[in-house]
């Protein structure tokens, strides 16, 4: 049998071992969670993605959804930051889908998202009007979104509620 000291050598040196890499964080780490909402717009088949703009506390000139932290219930903060983020009212959207919630971990930033993603479908993208949490806007066709620099797992967090066709998994 093993003495105290040495099983926390054991277990100092597993931990340590390149192999572990991404789940080192979950036997070492404390993480703050914080949920947060990620809402997908489509139209004509389309998805927006917004590039975050360097004013944002995370991610930085990564391409996201309309996102924000969850102040009241997942769902009226899907609402409210449609309303700050595109200018988009109720009345402009329609709730398509909403998903699981997703779980991830960002060990820089020693944060554990809970994220509630949602699908819209917007009624006339002309109206969609953003505010500096963004600097630019793309529509994209869904399949796409795995070429562009994202915020952690976006497209696992998407495909929660737009499915890809089964022909093409």
């Amino acid at each position: 049998m093993l003495s105290t000291k040495a099983l926390y050598r054991v277990i100092y040196w597993i931990i340590r071992q390149p192999v572990l890499g991404k789940w080192r964080h979950t036997l070492t780490a404390d993480f703050t969670e914080k949920h947060v909402v990620t809402c997908f717009l489509e139209s004509d088949g389309e998805i927006l993605l917004l590039r975050r703009s360097q004013k944002v506390g995370s991610y930085r000139g990564h391409w996201a959804g309309v996102s924000g932290y969850v102040e009241s219930t997942p769902d009226e903060q899907a609402y409210t930051e449609l309303i700050e983020e595109t200018g988009l009212e109720r009345e402009d959207v329609e709730l398509c889908r909403k998903g699981k919630p997703l779980q991830i971990e960002d060990e820089q930033l020693g944060t554990r998202w809970i994220v509630h993603p949602y699908l819209f479908h917007v009624k006339n993208r002309n109206k969609i009007q953003t505010d500096w949490e963004h600097v630019e806007t793309r529509w994209i066709s869904p399949p796409e979104i795995s070429r562009y620099n994202t915020v952690p797992r976006l497209q696992e967090t998407l495909e929660r509620v737009y499915p890809r066709p089964a022909d093409s998994r």
